[in-house]
């Protein structure tokens, strides 16, 4: 399961960005046609809200009317993921194009592999944009993205295991659109016990639930449950960035400064529709034990409110008050 913006980068101030490729062949109406139903029996079958996808599904066909005379794949990528998400409210939902063709078999999980690379690959050095001790011995992590424990655990924790010296951490998560699992890998290295709640995962497929806890060990040196601990965040923060911020200010081991995040609380999963497109498809709720809720839509708030802009000085000026005590 991914809690990540549709590569869409980062959330709603990104959200009509969209990258510079060499187009395959234009658009065809037969192609629109396949994508558009193909869409429409997955949102129906898979959405994570039944009812809310019955009605995406009824009204996609007459809006794509819209997009009719669009022959750019990227641009009618584009067009339908801006409608999905206006008609949603889900940050999570839309279509990605792909230049390279989808295999019909497993090209789900080909697709997604080939996006993991893209978003979260050493040329981003995994997520990790900064480590930086500041005055009073107060370590400062910026980190951009999550990617999937397998593709960079060992990154993440080595990050984890040099601000452990800290007397105080801040985490930036100011321009993080979310990722993967490593954000829940990193839990264990904020707490002094491991397997704490942490927010699940509801599939409405599979008509599942899925426990999550904090790592019970992890490797390297941790930073502790009880030195003072700052998340900041600004609007762009989303998914699996807030899930980090919404679990810690949960567990009430952090304090949240800066802006109320976007508000994707909704893992999605890659699902072909097209030999070149495929469907973001939120099919499963996030779910805190301990709040009985999540932040769709309303997004994680901070516990001092202030500009993104002035969340680091303000997270600085607490953290060094908490030392000094």
């Amino acid at each position: 399961m991914r809690l990540i913006p549709n590569f869409l980068t980062f959330v709603a101030a990104l959200l009509f960005m969209v990258p510079m490729t060499v187009l395959a062949a234009p658009l065809q109406p037969s192609d629109r046609e396949e994508i558009i139903a193909n869409s429409v029996d997955l949102l129906e079958a898979r959405y994570v809200d039944p009812e809310l996808g019955a009605q995406l599904a009824s009204r996609l066909p007459d809006a794509s009317k819209e997009w009719s005379d669009i022959h750019d794949p990227q641009d009618f990528a584009t067009a339908m993921t801006r409608w999905l998400r206006e008609a949603s409210g889900d940050g999570h939902l839309g279509l990605s194009y792909s230049e390279a063709p989808i295999p019909e078999d497993g090209g789900d999980a080909a697709f997604s592999q080939a996006e993991m690379e893209r978003w979260y690959g050493a040329q981003l050095n995994h997520g990790v944009e900064k480590i930086e001790r500041l005055d009073g011995n107060i370590m400062l992590l910026d980190l951009r993205v999550f990617p999937p424990p397998e593709m960079a655990a060992d990154v993440i924790s080595a990050a984890m295991t040099v601000v452990a010296q800290g007397d105080a951490l801040i985490i930036d998560l100011r321009k993080n659109g979310g990722g993967s699992e490593t954000s829940n890998l990193i839990t264990g290295y904020l707490l002094d016990e491991g397997e704490q709640p942490l927010t699940g995962i509801y599939n409405r497929p599979r008509d599942e639930h899925r426990a999550s806890t904090s790592p019970a060990w992890v490797p390297g040196r941790k930073f502790g449950g009880s030195k003072p601990l700052y998340i900041l965040t600004s609007k762009r923060t989303f998914s699996a960035a807030e899930a980090l911020a919404y679990n810690l200010q949960a567990l009430g081991r952090a304090t949240i400064v800066g802006e109320v995040t976007g508000g994707g609380a909704h893992p999605f999963e890659y699902r072909r529709v097209h030999a070149h497109f495929a469907l973001d498809l939120p099919e499963g709720r996030s779910i805190n034990p301990i709040t009985g809720s999540n932040w769709q839509g309303v997004g994680v708030q901070p516990d001092v409110e202030v500009n993104a802009e002035e969340a680091l000085a303000t997270a600085l000026d607490l953290a060094k008050r908490a030392v000094r005590k």
